[in-house]
């Protein structure tokens, strides 16, 4: 971590007593450039990504007061291009939404705008916002993630440190086209140490992986500390390389925290979302 990156860390809202703002302060919100992660995947700033994809957030404690000063609510969706310059950090990012509760606007448009606006700015590109009205249950409705479930395998674990080398494929011949996930991956906070939950999903086609190893190296981040972000975009790196699909989408839900979850996904190519939504977000 290069000294500059040492300053942007020990700068952040992150594991320190934080007032909460009492009016809508765009000044709240704190990037974090990406390049801070990927240099430690080996991917320098000015090459071509290896993937594409989005951060998905979804955001659950969204007040402000209408020009009248009554309290209004809604659910958000925020999506960050993974081509931005910076992620936006986690707790920056309710302390900026709580700077609303007290603070009167317009109309519905006038909080997406400044929403809008000021997550762009934070991201270093155009973020998408969605504002949804509270009654739309389908749009969180929970649902099942496609595919086969490996969480069931009968396995011995021994090792809860990061390791890629415990990728390996199955002694399958040929080519297959196939969807996993599992429930059972955990890493920490870079900062706080916090545990970060989530279940993945993961579709590839190319060699068939090995199930059981493919386990035991989502086990394997248990002790890990790395943004939620981050750590998606190694584990696909490390299948893209040890296993060589052809194609490769990944994708993870995280358990919300402060009112907010977020859901990175990185492929290889264009690729359509499975559309899930999990009982433990």
């Amino acid at each position: 971590m290069t000294k500059s990156h040492s300053e942007i860390m020990a700068g952040l809202s992150l594991g320190k007593s934080t007032a909460y703002a009492e009016q809508y302060d765009p000044s709240l919100l704190q990037p974090v450039p990406r390049t801070l992660g990927r240099s430690s995947l080996g991917l320098d700033d000015t090459d071509a990504l290896p993937f594409i994809g989005e951060d998905i957030w979804h955001g659950y404690e969204l007040s402000w007061l209408n020009a009248k000063g009554k309290p209004m609510v809604a659910l958000a969706t925020f999506v960050v291009p993974v081509t931005s310059a910076n992620l936006i950090e986690s707790k920056s990012f309710k302390l900026y939404l709580n700077s609303f509760n007290q603070s009167r606007f317009a109309d519905l448009r006038q909080v997406y705008q400044a929403l809008q606006r000021d997550l762009s700015a934070c991201a270093g590109s155009m973020v998408r916002v969605t504002l949804h009205n509270v009654n739309e249950i389908m749009v969180f409705q929970p649902t099942w993630i496609p595919g086969h479930c490996i969480d069931d395998l009968d396995i011995n674990i021994d090792s809860y440190q990061y390791n890629p080398d415990l990728l390996q494929l199955a002694d399958k011949p040929g080519m297959i086209d196939e969807k996993v996930h599992s429930h059972l991956l955990k890493s920490n906070c870079l900062i706080t140490s916090q545990p970060d939950w989530a279940s993945i999903y993961v579709h590839y086609r190319g060699p068939a992986i090995d199930h059981a190893a493919l386990l035991r190296y989502f086990i394997s981040f248990r002790s890990h500390n790395e943004f939620h972000e981050q750590c998606i975009e190694r584990i696909f790196l490390d299948i893209w390389q040890r296993c060589k699909p052809e194609y490769l989408l990944v994708y993870a839900r995280y358990t919300r925290r402060g009112g907010l979850d977020i859901n990175p996904v990185r492929a290889s190519a264009s690729y359509q979302l499975p559309n899930l939504r999990l009982s433990r977000q």
